[in-house]
């Protein structure tokens, strides 16, 4: 017997899992069903998306651009934060979700919604995400998730389903891949790419060339940063979302941003996942050049220390956690001094940083140079030497330095 509840906002998409929850939750829980699509830089995938809901029985339709704020108050922090996930993912979805979440709770909210609900599946990590985000935010709302409820096996099973109830799908059982885009990025999942030993096929791809097609000679980008953001592009001052928008289009030209990996999710398993990262590659390559520059080093290296941690905490769905809230405090202050502008030179998949420069640099030529003696005297390091290798010979002397 399902959960009695009044009202339902659904995290919609419009893709298959969510076209076909739409019509089970109205069946299931015999209450109105409201949508709320957000448009995080999806592009055409969001065209007719009102029309479609509320012809799967929506009582009510939201969509949401909140392409300048995704990029200004999630990409931003955590690329000030320099975030991978495991030497190789850049968070595109990890970072989407919280921002969703956020605003299906406000939405019900604002309507009088008793429920929530979302299309991540009970072996994945954005069920995570989301439902943390909602507990965070109204402990008291309830949350409806269908893959781990309903008698639906797998994707297959929900074609049968849409078809029988003549729902509009954009899958089909010869390309069943599953794919999520944003500003940030766009992933792939499922279908072929289960077999971790198979090569994505080149069509696939949205965002970018391959390397082999890109063009033979170089783009060169010159990326303003103030504080750790990236404010400019080629002495142009844009917006957070404007800006990424053309880092993509030069990084997608240039074939810059694919990755293919196993990845380990929260929930316990190993998934293959492909990504096209093109704006946030550049980003990420010339923001760490920017720092080499402008940051002292021991900052720099505890930073360093924390940014897999850091990483952790969104990919688990820990965006309103108050340790996350903690450590972009920590990440923002090590960026104080990080502005300045950094060339780099885009060319056949490869981003290279060809120069750099800052008001704030620590760097100066006539420290590290063999010539000068005004700011370090050679003579001092031999006692820095012997200080820091006393360990080292007592350890010895006693006979422990084998």
């Amino acid at each position: 017997m399902a959960e009695k509840v009044k009202k339902i906002v659904l995290a919609y998409s419009g893709g298959l899992d969510t076209s076909v929850i739409l019509l089970w939750l109205q069946e299931m829980y015999q209450c109105p069903v409201v949508t709320y699509s957000a448009d995080l830089g999806q592009g055409d995938e969001l065209q007719g998306i009102k029309e479609k809901a509320v012809a799967t029985g929506a009582a009510e339709t939201f969509v949401e651009d909140l392409r300048e704020e995704f990029v200004r108050e999630y990409v931003w922090p955590a690329f000030r934060a320099n975030a991978v996930y495991e030497s190789g993912y850049l968070l595109g979805t990890s970072l989407a979700r919280p921002l969703i979440a956020k605003r299906q709770i406000e939405t019900a909210r604002s309507i009088g919604a008793d429920a929530v609900s979302h299309g991540a599946t009970g072996k994945g990590n954005d069920q995570v995400r989301f439902e943390m985000t909602f507990m965070a935010l109204d402990p008291s709302i309830k949350i409806i998730a269908p893959w781990r409820i309903w008698e639906f096996k797998g994707r297959e099973d929900l074609i049968r389903y849409a078809r029988s109830k003549k729902i509009s799908i954009p899958v089909t059982k010869e390309k069943p891949y599953s794919s999520d885009r944003n500003l940030l990025h766009i992933s792939f999942e499922g279908g072929i790419l289960e077999d971790p030993w198979k090569e994505p096929p080149d069509d696939m791809f949205v965002l970018s060339v391959s390397p082999e097609k890109a063009p033979d000679r170089p783009t060169v980008l010159e990326i303003g940063f103030e504080k750790g953001n990236a404010v400019a592009l080629d002495g142009e001052v844009l917006s957070p979302a404007v800006l990424l928008e053309r880092l993509n289009a030069a990084g997608g030209a240039n074939g810059i941003g694919r990755l293919d990996i196993v990845e380990n999710r929260y929930v316990g398993m190993k998934s293959r996942g492909v990504y096209e990262t093109p704006g946030g590659t550049i980003l990420r390559i010339a923001h760490l050049a920017m720092e080499t520059l402008t940051m002292d080093r021991e900052v720099l290296h505890i930073r360093d220390s924390l940014v897999p941690r850091y990483a952790e905490m969104i990919y688990y769905g820990y965006w309103f956690s108050p340790e996350r809230r903690m450590l972009q405090n920590l990440m923002d202050e090590a960026q104080r001094d990080v502005t300045g502008v950094v060339r780099v030179k885009l060319y056949k998949g490869n981003c290279t940083v060809v120069g750099r420069k800052s008001e704030k640099s620590l760097y100066h030529p006539e420290f590290a140079t063999f010539e000068g003696e005004e700011v370090y005297n050679q003579k001092d390091a031999e006692g820095f030497i012997r200080l820091n290798a006393l360990r080292l010979r007592i350890a010895s002397l006693m006979g422990r330095g084998k």
